[in-house]
């Protein structure tokens, strides 16, 4: 670490910077009130959920399986029931294996009832047996598409599975399909020109986030037990945030990320990718991270008891850094009543930050970010300026197969790669610096509550007008840090609002730990059931 960087404030933001941010603010302020008028209160209502069994923990699904109190088959076609009622309305499942995944829960109520293994070594060694969960369409699952959005990748078919859902299937686990996602998983709104646009199960005229938006919305609709999302910028914590669920971004290499696309070149980005649960219930996130651990659990001693009274809390209300929304005061008010119940309940003064570095969040990630390989060569066949600017074009005509956010991207992606730079190496010694201003802060106990996004979920296309509000989570991964996002609820308009839970590296089992206090104070994950009627 450079003794500059660690004596100086981050540098005043240029006079552009904060032109651009004004005229970002005014842009965003006139244009919701088009968004408005063009949505109204418009919206399709889905169906109640009316099994059981899928208002309960992956947990106590697979107790009851077990127990043989409930059959996995019989919990499989609840599942499969409740996507094909729910996926016509919200366009969130893509590809399913739903034939081989009932022959799976088979086998599985089959060595159940022959008894040859008892309920203790099942629980012990097979602890999710016959329990149905999902993945997005980036991970790769035997036999099923594996596009990540690319039209370029349509017809592509994953020829194994990844690292963590072969680790889950090992569990017992049955994976049932992959869900929708941005193109090449960089957006944070679920649309591609394969599948189209996933809807937010609470307001359809709503985002749902992404990338893990499809995983997001099934979980929070009850089409899955439990769901595995990958997260690189927020792409696990803002999906579970829109749609009012858990999802956790575990320790950087906590999880392996074998088996993803796109594999990453750079071996330095794999520090900021993560794949983790995304879970209706809190205390489903230790167990499934456990078993997506693998040899890396016993780092995370998952099962060392957390006090929560003794927890050292610290939070911030926003990052304050340039091109972002303000954050909503209906976030900040529920980030009030965390702070509250701790003291109240717990007897803990949380402490108030202003980290600084935080401003500079957006300079941070994209230098972690930086590869060799242009974004351009992922989504189109001959990469150039020309063909960038080309596409654009066909893209406002309808006639590309890139969505414009993805051109615009590969647009503003031409700077070559230069690690040598006087720019790259700046702003990484930022993030090392800012990376043990916050290990010194956590210490072994402590935990830091931020905000997952400055506001409640957008309209569908906002985000172009609010391009950097995913850096409330992006920060984070920078850092390489654990963070849950937890529900708090909804807003005075039906939208899941929320806070992220971040501890010191290795320290997941205090974001989970929170997560269920949390649940227990403010009710955790609410069926959607407050969209209005077209």
């Amino acid at each position: 670490m450079s003794t500059n960087i660690k004596e100086m404030k981050p540098r005043p933001f240029s006079l552009k910077v904060r032109i651009l941010s004004a005229l970002r603010f005014i842009l965003d302020a006139l244009t919701c009130v088009l968004f408005k008028l063009y949505y109204g209160t418009k919206g399709r209502k889905l169906p109640l959920i009316h099994d059981d069994i899928l208002k309960q923990p992956a947990v106590e699904v697979a107790r009851k399986i077990r127990a043989r109190e409930i059959s996995s088959v019989d919990v499989l076609n609840i599942c499969i029931q409740r996507i094909k009622e729910t996926n016509p309305v919200t366009n969130y499942f893509i590809d399913n294996r739903f034939e081989l995944a009932l022959k799976e829960a088979k086998d599985a109520d089959d060595l159940i009832k022959s008894g040859s293994l008892s309920i203790e070594y099942l629980e012990k060694e097979k602890p999710f047996l016959g329990v149905p969960f999902t993945t997005k369409d980036s991970i790769g699952v035997k036999g099923l598409h594996m596009t990540a959005g690319i039209t370029l990748r349509k017809n592509c078919i994953a020829d194994k599975n990844a690292d963590v859902i072969e680790l889950l299937k090992n569990s017992g686990a049955i994976i049932m399909g992959v869900t929708n996602v941005p193109e090449m998983c960089m957006w944070y709104e679920s649309y591609n020109c394969i599948y189209g646009r996933t809807l937010n199960p609470y307001n359809t005229t709503r985002i749902v986030g992404g990338s893990s938006g499809g995983e997001g919305v099934i979980q929070t609709v009850g089409g899955s037990i439990f769901g595995i999302g990958s997260d690189i910028g927020g792409s696990i914590r803002m999906p579970a945030y829109f749609n009012g669920i858990f999802g956790h971004k575990p320790t950087r290499r906590a999880v392996s990320n074998k088996g993803q696309y796109p594999e990453l070149k750079n071996d330095d980005v794999n520090l900021y990718l993560c794949v983790g649960p995304m879970t209706r219930f809190a205390v489903d996130l230790k167990h499934i991270q456990k078993v997506i651990s693998g040899d890396c659990a016993k780092t995370l001693d998952l099962d060392k008891p957390v006090d929560i009274g003794k927890l050292k809390v610290f939070y911030q209300f926003s990052n304050g850094a340039p091109l972002m929304s303000e954050v909503d005061p209906e976030i900040k008010q529920a980030m009030v009543k965390v702070v509250e119940h701790f003291q109240l309940k717990h007897k803990i003064i949380a402490e108030e930050k202003k980290i600084e570095w935080l401003k500079r969040s957006q300079a941070i990630w994209f230098t972690t970010m930086k590869n060799e390989v242009p974004f351009a060569a992922y989504i189109m066949k001959n990469p150039s300026l020309a063909s960038n600017i080309t596409e654009i074009f066909k893209n406002i005509l309808g006639l590309s197969g890139n969505t414009l956010i993805g051109l615009f991207v590969a647009l503003t992606d031409q700077e070559k790669f230069n690690p040598e730079s006087k720019k790259y190496k700046y702003f990484m010694e930022a993030r090392d610096y800012l990376e043990e201003e916050f290990k010194t802060m956590l210490g072994e106990d402590g935990i830091f509550l931020f905000p997952t996004h400055p506001v409640p979920a957008p309209y569908h296309n906002q985000p172009l007008i609010r391009p950097m509000n995913f850096m409330y989570t992006a920060i984070i991964n920078s850092l390489g840090l654990p963070a849950t996002t937890v529900p708090l609820g909804l807003n005075s308009d039906g939208l899941p609002i929320g806070i992220q839970v971040v501890a010191n590296l290795n320290k997941d089992r205090l974001c989970f730990a929170v997560a269920e206090e949390l649940e227990k104070a403010f009710g955790g994950w609410f069926e959607p059931q407050s969209i209005k009627q077209s």
